[in-house]
């Protein structure tokens, strides 16, 4: 389909999706929201790796305060349920490795939006609010939800309640985001994670996907036994065979990935 608020791109089993409303910090409307998911749905059967940026110099303000906006004032409630929640269950259950590059400013539901993918990988300019508070409201798109996961429960309030800026090292430092790099070697070094994952086992990033994240739910006997049947079905795979050959055979492994 024709995109109008995103870019979507494709070479070498890496899909770059790059939200591109630069004039407004790429703000989240009805419109970008609709062209994310057909594009995130698209890129998880075209390709290994999906990753998410930003173009200009933020990431994603937020939502656009000015969209969807009625006499009646804004429905959140079915922004979030019909617009954000889909999206966001998307990313955070796609079948490849999601990766958010994070260029610039995340704020409010843009910081949540890049907080939903496997790993978050920042320039070290870029800087997460949760500034919900700002406006009267709280964290919404999936924040309440990875915030205490991710940063702790302490640092998850504190985000909350104040609103502050958080710069891309403390958010490395706190293990909210994987890591935070030089903004002169962003984007070369988010290709070559990208790159990496592209070219490795698919199957096995599903799995381990799964078994992390149902975890949380899971006490040790429920998570030992969904270890052994992923472990199992991962054990039959061509991937499986190949790595292990290479690595008898003191070569890098060549995954065929799905």
């Amino acid at each position: 389909m024709p995109y109008q608020a995103i870019r979507y791109e494709i070479s070498e089993g890496m899909a770059v999706i790059t939200l591109n409303r630069p004039e407004v910090m790429n703000a989240l409307n009805t419109q970008m929201r609709a062209e994310l998911l057909e594009a995130v749905k698209r890129a998880a059967g075209e390709a290994r790796v999906i990753v998410l940026t930003g173009s200009g110099r933020a990431f994603c303000s937020g939502q656009d305060l000015g969209d969807g906006i009625s006499a009646a004032g804004l429905d959140l409630e079915r922004v979030l349920r019909e617009e954000y929640e889909p999206l966001l269950k998307a990313i955070y259950g796609c079948p490849v490795p999601v990766i958010s590059a994070v260029n610039g400013a995340a704020a409010g539901a843009g910081a949540n939006l890049a907080l939903a993918a496997d790993v978050v990988i920042a320039a070290q300019s870029a800087a997460f609010m949760q500034a919900f508070s700002r406006i009267g409201l709280m964290p919404d798109a999936g924040g309440t939800y990875w915030l205490p996961r991710q940063a702790g429960f302490a640092r998850a309030m504190g985000m909350a309640l104040f609103a502050e800026r958080i710069s891309a090292q403390q958010a490395a430092d706190w293990g909210l985001i994987w890591e935070a790099v030089a903004d002169v070697d962003f984007e070369h070094h988010w290709r070559a994670r990208a790159t990496h994952l592209a070219k490795g086992p698919t199957a096995a990033y599903a799995a381990t996907k799964r078994a992390l994240r149902e975890s949380y739910a899971n006490d040790l006997h429920g998570q030992l036994e969904l270890e052994a049947e992923l472990q199992g079905g991962l054990g039959a795979t061509r991937d499986f065979r190949e790595g292990v050959s290479a690595f008898l055979e003191k070569r890098a492994a060549q995954f065929e990935g799905r």
